[in-house]
């Protein structure tokens, strides 16, 4: 961290178990927890700004006139990392004071996050310790052993997930930072929003992928405070839908053994995370695995640029819901870019194309 910038006095830690280290490190303590508002925004913005990229906004004709709407695409797969999960993880990282951050930053996460937090880890000089269930992507594991992550391979079960997340905070006394259920990150994921509406003037709707929920939230709150006009919509895999049905039902659903490409939106929403897009959202919608797989191919096609699954989610749904989006201005936030270009769906369906 630089030397002349102000760590914030008070810490935003996810609501996990905590329980005193081994090292008889003091534990961290939950502090005035509460929804990131619109000078929390400004000031996370003014926070990752030497250390996040302030991404592009590009468009494309062809996929206009397919959807039938105007649409404005937020690159966070040019990230640093590679994805959106960057902002909200240098925030949660460089707002640790010394004390607390000098003893790592540990998580568990199939990818995305994972490389966001040892990056970031990273560039402030601290330990960052992953935990990663043995079938996430090659080429997310290699990301996170590049940054410097140091890896504890699980079984690919939340409870597995949290549990060997559990024992290896016990043993290194490092400090959680969870992947989305975290107002931090929440606040990081937000400037991604905020930063469309900024630049691209009256949009009537966005469209963000679900997952855990930590970019749609903060996608909600970045709307809700500089673009109240705009609508947000979710946009989740027919095949990992626990938001859609939580948000029709009023009740957090967990996510029941997801079989989707989307790898990045395999987790439930968080206890965090669920109100605000309760509450928020116009709608989630849902889109085929099929529809995912063709959204993904025609941005690399026709925007020339690189996507992962997860990111075609919202083009995939917009295809696929055209009566929701036809005349309108829409964002479209492309959430990251790391596919495994050795395993990509359209090979894996067709494997004798090269």
């Amino acid at each position: 961290m630089r030397k002349n910038q102000k760590t914030e006095a008070i810490i935003w830690i996810s609501p996990a178990k905590r329980t005193r280290s081994p090292l008889n490190r003091t534990s961290v303590t939950i502090s005035n927890q509460k929804i990131p508002g619109k000078e929390k925004i400004l000031e996370v913005r003014r926070i990752i700004q030497p250390y996040a990229h302030h991404t592009p906004v590009l468009t494309c004709i062809t996929l206009d006139t397919l959807s039938g709407s105007h649409l404005f695409f937020k690159c966070e797969n040019f990230q640093k990392g590679g994805a959106f999960k960057f902002r909200g993880a240098s925030h949660a990282v460089m707002t640790l004071p010394e004390t607390i951050a000098s003893r790592g930053v540990a998580t568990h996460s199939s990818g995305n996050h994972a490389q966001a937090l040892a990056l970031a880890a990273r560039m402030r000089g601290i330990e960052a310790r992953i935990v990663m269930p043995e079938n996430a992507p090659k080429n997310k594991i290699d990301a996170v052993e590049s940054y410097g992550g140091i890896i504890r391979f699980c079984n690919p079960t939340l409870a597995d997930r949290e549990a060997t997340l559990q024992k290896v905070i016990n043993e290194c006394g490092a400090v959680e930072i969870h992947p989305y259920n975290d107002y931090r990150i929440i606040a990081g994921q937000a400037t991604a929003s905020a930063e469309l509406v900024e630049e691209i003037k009256g949009l009537d709707c966005i469209v963000a992928p679900v997952g855990g929920g930590g970019l749609l939230s903060g996608s909600i709150l970045g709307v809700r405070h500089f673009s109240p006009r705009t609508r947000v919509y979710g946009a989740e895999p027919e095949k990992a839908n626990d938001a859609w049905q939580s948000f029709r039902q009023k009740r957090l659903i967990p996510a029941d053994k997801p079989q989707t490409i989307a790898d990045g939106l395999r987790t439930s929403l968080g206890s965090l995370t669920f109100p605000i897009i309760r509450d928020g959202a116009t709608d989630i919608l849902t889109t085929t695995e099929e529809g995912i797989t063709g959204a993904m191919l025609l941005i690399w096609e026709h925007m020339k640029v690189v996507v992962e699954p997860s990111a075609a989610v919202p083009l995939a749904a917009i295809l696929e819901h055209q009566e929701v989006f036809a005349g309108k201005r829409t964002g479209v936030i492309l959430s990251g870019g790391n596919a495994d270009l050795f395993r990509l769906p359209w090979l894996e369906q067709h494997p004798g194309v090269h």
